[in-house]
């Protein structure tokens, strides 16, 4: 059912930024040893002589500056976020302030791992194009040391033939800047932004708070309509290393964003994917908030979300394990499409969609008996085998467009005509039972 394009992102290990390297586990609680060795280093650092100390940059200029974007500006940065907790005297010359930052990074290959779990959007810029044509942004879940996930992003475009070309990007990825963190009447915001020399193609974003630090992980972007017309919000998975909870970003054009927690007893879980669009006056969502069947869920606002009402169980041999969404919801003519994903037996990740009733989608008006993609030979082997997974798709004309991961490791991207997916599915006479044929 699904053509599958000749084109395929891999783990990348020779893809690197710059990151902050913490001497101690927390920057704002550092462990007495890990603040001395911090202030012992800082010590050394200004008891060099100029000479010294210029040469010594001059080395890890000549090691660094041709991997990474503007890196003794990125090392100035670094000295002035450090600076106050350990007390240095910001008086200093730039070149023995830019070897204290060096001290203080580390390169990271976030990529190193897996590429994987992408979703998609059209992209805020739509200008330039021929008619039939449009731009996207596929976000994607980056896995590097330690396991910890970041968010990619990739822009490209789909024509009116039916194809899909990847932009260009630039030689060096850069990791976005903390702005501010707030405290509001949702716990803490924290806005970020991308360099404004750096193209979003080239653009990552790490975990920031506490709540994160071990991974912002599947990402399901998604373009708000109606009233909330030029938003674009994905709600991921933040984690701590311990615990899980569900956050929201928000952004209208992809340089400035802020990542929100969720509010509500609904915000314990994995998962989450919101409408585009009001329903019936309400906001909308699809979870799954016991582990293993989808639920439908309603809210006054974008960020407090409760328990909701079940929706869909596992029926099928392929989904018998569980079952989950696959990125929001897709509005087209006949109802609202949702990509799902079953796991069978041997924990075999497969994909498959429902329609849901667009008036009340807490009415499922068919979905399919078999799955859409599945696990082949050729594509079974990776970081995670056996799984096929996506965080959203995209219509466009009566075609779906769908990168999806593959076993954990890399994305590929197919399209699916969506007159021959809906006649693939078997109409529901009740909540979950087939109609009889």
């Amino acid at each position: 059912m699904i053509k599958i394009l000749p084109i395929r992102l891999q783990a990348e290990p020779g893809r690197v930024v710059i990151r902050p390297f913490q001497i101690a586990p927390e920057p704002r609680s550092q462990h007495p040893t890990e603040l001395a060795r911090a202030h012992r280093i800082v010590s050394a650092v200004l008891a060099m002589d100029m000479r010294t100390c210029q040469a010594e940059l001059a080395l890890v200029t000549r090691d660094f500056e041709q991997r990474h974007w503007q890196t003794r500006r990125v090392f100035l940065e670094r000295f002035e976020q450090v600076k106050a907790q350990l007390h240095v005297d910001g008086h200093l010359r730039e070149e023995r302030k830019e070897l204290i930052g060096a001290y203080f990074c580390h390169e990271y290959s976030y990529a190193s791992a897996a590429l994987m779990n992408p979703s998609i959007v059209p992209h805020p810029d739509q200008s330039g194009l021929v008619e039939g044509a449009m731009r996207v942004v596929l976000s994607l879940r980056a896995v590097g040391e330690g396991h910890i996930s970041s968010i990619a992003f990739r822009e490209g475009i789909l024509d009116h033939r039916g194809g899909f070309e990847l932009m260009s990007r630039p030689p060096f990825s850069v990791a976005a800047g903390e702005k501010i963190r707030a405290t509001e009447a949702n716990g803490h915001v924290t806005t970020i932004t991308r360099f404004e020399e750096a193209s979003l193609s080239g653009t990552v974003i790490f975990p920031f708070t506490e709540q994160q630090r071990n991974g912002l992980e599947d990402l399901r972007l998604v373009r708000m309509q109606g009233e909330d017309e030029g938003l674009y919000c994905g709600t991921y998975t933040a984690y701590s290393g311990f615990n899980i909870a569900s956050e929201m970003m928000m952004t209208r054009d992809f340089r400035t964003f802020e990542l929100h927690p969720i509010m509500g007893t609904a915000a314990r879980n994995k998962g989450m994917a919101l409408f585009p669009r009001k329903v019936d006056g309400a906001y909308a969502m699809i979870g799954r908030q016991d582990g293993e069947s989808l639920f439908y869920l309603r809210s006054d606002d974008l960020l407090t979300w409760g328990e909701g009402e079940r929706l869909l169980t596992a029926l099928y041999p392929w989904e018998l394990v569980q079952i989950g969404n696959c990125g929001a919801p897709i509005e087209i003519d006949e109802g609202w499409l949702l990509l799902t994903h079953g796991v069978g037996a041997m924990r075999k990740y497969s994909i498959g969609a429902v329609l849901l009733d667009k008036a009340d989608p807490s009415k499922v008006l068919a979905r399919t008996v078999r799955p859409i993609v599945s696990p082949s030979d050729e594509d079974r082997e990776g970081y995670v085998p056996n799984v096929v997974y996506t965080c959203g798709a995209l219509a466009h004309g009566r075609q779906l467009f769908m990168p999806y991961g593959v076993a954990d490791s890399s994305v590929a991207f197919g399209f699916l005509g969506l007159d021959e997916l809906l006649g693939a599915m078997s109409p529901v006479a009740s909540r979950n039972r087939p109609a009889a044929p």
